[in-house]
């Protein structure tokens, strides 16, 4: 009886949620829809919880190149489908001239500076968790959702403090995402997918004859879709040519420009076997952009630090520098065991037990304290260069 099993289990976390709470919650609630099947369980979920609930599709690129890679026209025809189906009212909003100001332009000078940014963790805080707050208050919400793997407890007029905690699915945790997002925000959030695995979600979506219950998970850059990202980028950022070398100076080749090249980088190189030298495969280890150089290596210790340098830190609880915690570099990577202390520059210093591979500027390093996300900062500077 998997329908019955699935509305036993929204149930379940319908009275888990009203348990925790000390005064009933205001009920209404603006959902973003993507016309994934995330969104989609989100929207039962908080049906079945007793909320009100309708959809906000946000649009934040426009099409004005007819590319026949973004999907947001699809997209939002299958969130309408939902809405129909489940009796939800679908708002939209076109975000494109925000996300161009706060995100894609940011997106775009760190990649002139050579160096390799997020802009999923940046649209977080500027659109998602922002703009839609805002949007989302003009049309009389108390609360905005969203179909994040990611749990939250207290907040919501409980009297507890406020955490966000990873989402029970390991695979699929997504406060790496979040880290950005000031807590002002985040406790205007529910996420009703925190405590279910991605299986379990497909299945309701199943049961509840949702015609996007296998749909693909989205993935890349919404603005890039599929297409290839160095033709993308050429449209923006103009080629600068220059030397690629070895650690020791050695010319190797040329690279088409700096901005085309991220730490770590294997494929798309273009050095191919060289005489006096082993068949394994060059990594980039480093940029040197005053002399437009780029560094290879074949030896992967090269790649590798143990601390690094962050800043613009945001911190959803107080942080009481210096202090031992763990921390990821990446999206998806195991915990790291890291000591946070300030650095006499006045940024984060973030030491590692352990050696790290690929320490990127741009990036973004997210800090934990178990399940609990504590707060997240910008990588500025691996302690190899």
């Amino acid at each position: 009886m998997p329908h019955l099993e699935s509305h036993h289990l929204a149930r379940q976390m319908s009275q888990d949620l009203k348990a925790e709470q000390t005064t009933k919650p205001a009920t209404r609630v603006i959902l973003g829809m993507s016309g994934g099947v995330d969104s989609s369980v989100a929207a039962h979920l908080l049906m079945q919880q007793g909320y009100e609930v309708e959809g906000l599709f946000m649009k934040n690129w426009e099409e004005d190149d007819g590319s026949e890679y973004c999907t947001a026209i699809a997209d939002l025809e299958d969130a309408q489908a939902v809405c129909d189906k489940l009796g939800l009212t679908l708002h939209t909003a076109n975000f494109s001239a925000e996300y161009w100001d706060n995100v894609f332009e940011h997106f775009l000078s760190e990649y002139k500076r050579w160096r390799t940014p997020n802009p999923d963790i940046l649209c977080n805080r500027e659109i998602k968790f922002q703009q839609f707050v805002d949007y989302a208050s003009s049309l009389g919400a108390h609360y905005i959702a969203t179909g994040h793997y990611v749990r939250r407890t207290g907040g919501l007029d409980t009297q507890q403090p406020f955490k966000i905690l990873k989402g029970l699915d390991e695979k699929k945790d997504q406060t790496y995402f979040l880290q950005a997002v000031p807590e002002k925000q985040l406790e205007k959030c529910l996420f009703p997918l925190g405590d279910l695995k991605k299986a379990k979600v497909r299945e309701i979506a199943s049961d509840l004859g949702l015609a996007n219950d296998k749909k693909k998970d989205s993935t890349g850059i919404c603005f890039i879709g599929e297409r290839r990202f160095a033709d993308f980028l050429a449209t923006y950022i103009n080629d600068v040519p220059g030397p690629i070398t070895d650690r020791q100076g050695r010319f190797i080749g040329e690279h088409r420009g700096l901005h085309y090249y991220t730490l770590g980088q294997r494929q798309g190189i273009n050095i191919g076997g060289l005489a006096g030298r082993k068949e394994s495969p060059w990594y980039v280890c480093a940029k040197k952009p005053q002399t437009n150089t780029l560094v290879i290596s074949q030896d992967e210790n090269d790649l590798n630090g143990s601390w690094l340098h962050a800043t613009d830190a945001n911190w959803l609880v107080a942080p009481n520098l210096p202090r031992k915690c763990q921390a990821r570099i990446r999206y998806r990577q195991p915990d790291q065991v890291c000591f946070v202390s300030h650095a006499a520059n006045g940024q984060l210093l973030v030491k590692f037990e352990q050696t790290q591979r690929s320490i990127t500027p741009g990036q973004y390093v997210a800090f934990y304290d178990g399940e609990q996300m504590i707060g997240g900062a910008v990588i500025e500077r691996p302690d190899k260069l």
